[in-house]
């Protein structure tokens, strides 16, 4: 039904060429919307700068700054329940203009690794490589849409809820626009100027995760190279040494798409595990004290988002750094006992290097990995349960 309307998530025929940088193509289409790359054609480069300065305003401005007023305006006649539903989305909102601002700076590492997997495609020669990136790139392109459908159904549970109940879904200022008397226009600008900033953070989100997808994917595939490393009886020993030359050269792109995404990644996701334990600690004490049926549902929707934020990507971290371990294992399980001595020289080089795990971290502090997203969790938890032990909820009723 999905691959109907998102044709790419469903991996294409070995008769078709695919690249690896095809899994992001629905990622860069919605990064190109908001003006974040560059325009396929240049004589449109004025007009695309215009459009990418206006949206740009809107939602990295304007859109926070309304959130902000009514702390300004009406923060006495703020219910708990309502201030807090402000609050978490008011800082998840400051949040996504960072990362976004990381991403947009990130432009030329991305085109950088794009460069680098291309030559790593180039390896990809037999049909059962071509599948594997094939099915990986289908992955890639379904996270987006993943994603897609999680953060757009929070914003139309979160908007269905509070007109039901008559009241504005996200208190925003609108300047020149009276929210009593025009209820249905503010609020269809509330829920337009909310999809802004919630397609901005599924960029920011989806990023991260489709990039690692496709850096596992060469890293499985060089493992594969590694364990078929002179198995093959009709080569000769030069051959064999080739074979594993190229090997190393695969290790070093692999290394150098790492090191182009690094710094864009690095500050991306420390954002997120600053955001992670604060506002989901917010959002679980609004559930469990302050809410009703159709706010407290809106509510979990948002807590959805906000741990897909951080838990796929940091489990795939995980994984890479045992497939590290698994790349070293098998080059040292490989037939390399009866190999000359120049390629035994070659393989105890090549063995020393692998042996040091891939780590991303997050703002060269945290690193990127499941245990430190749980501990951003656990934080959470533990704001909860200061609430409950003091009984500050009942007192703030």
């Amino acid at each position: 039904m999905l691959s109907k309307f998102f044709p790419l998530i469903k991996a294409l025929p070995l008769t078709e060429k695919t690249r690896s940088r095809d899994a992001f193509v629905y990622l860069d289409q919605c990064q190109k919307v908001l003006g974040w790359t560059a325009p396929d054609d240049k004589k449109w480069r004025v007009h695309y700068i215009i459009w990418a300065i206006f949206l740009n305003l809107l939602f990295m401005v304007i859109l926070p700054i309304s959130l902000l007023m009514p702390y300004i305006q009406m923060f006495k006649s703020f219910t708990a329940g309502e201030f807090l539903s402000s609050l978490e989305i008011t800082v998840n909102m400051y949040g996504c203009v960072l990362k976004s601002l990381f991403i947009i700076w990130g432009y030329k590492g991305f085109q950088a690794s794009n460069k680098v997997l291309d030559q790593l495609d180039l390896r990809c020669t037999s049909d059962e490589e071509r599948s594997r990136v094939h099915r990986c790139v289908a992955l890639g392109n379904m996270c987006y849409v993943v994603f897609h459908i999680v953060y757009f159904g929070y914003v139309a549970v979160n908007f269905t809820g509070y007109i039901l109940m008559g009241r504005h879904a996200w208190l925003m200022y609108l300047p020149g626009l009276d929210e009593e008397n025009n209820f249905i226009i503010s609020s269809v600008c509330e829920v337009m100027l909310m999809s802004g900033g919630v397609l901005m953070d599924q960029c920011t989100d989806v990023s991260p995760l489709a990039h690692m997808l496709m850096a596992r994917c060469h890293i499985l595939l060089l493992k594969d190279r590694l364990t078929k490393l002179r198995t093959d009886p009709t080569k000769n020993e030069e051959e064999h040494h080739d074979e594993l030359r190229k090997c190393i050269q695969d290790n070093c792109l692999i290394l150098d798409y790492f090191n182009a995404l690094r710094p864009i990644y690095s500050g991306t996701i420390f954002v997120q595990f600053l955001l992670i334990g604060i506002v989901l600690g917010l959002s679980m004490i609004n559930v469990m004290f302050f809410t009703t049926f159709w706010t407290g549902l809106g509510t979990v929707c948002f807590m959805v988002c906000v741990l897909l934020e951080t838990f796929p990507v940091c489990y795939l971290c995980n994984m890479i750094i045992d497939d590290c371990q698994d790349l070293s294992d098998s080059l040292f399980q490989s037939d390399w006992t009866a190999a000359s001595r120049q390629y035994k020289s070659t393989l105890v080089y090549f063995l020393h290097n692998l042996q040091q795990p891939i780590i991303l971290t997050a703002g060269g502090v945290f690193p990127i990995c499941m245990q430190t997203n749980l501990s951003m969790v656990k934080l959470a938890f533990s704001v909860v349960t200061i609430i409950k032990q003091f009984n500050l909820a009942d007192k703030f009723q």
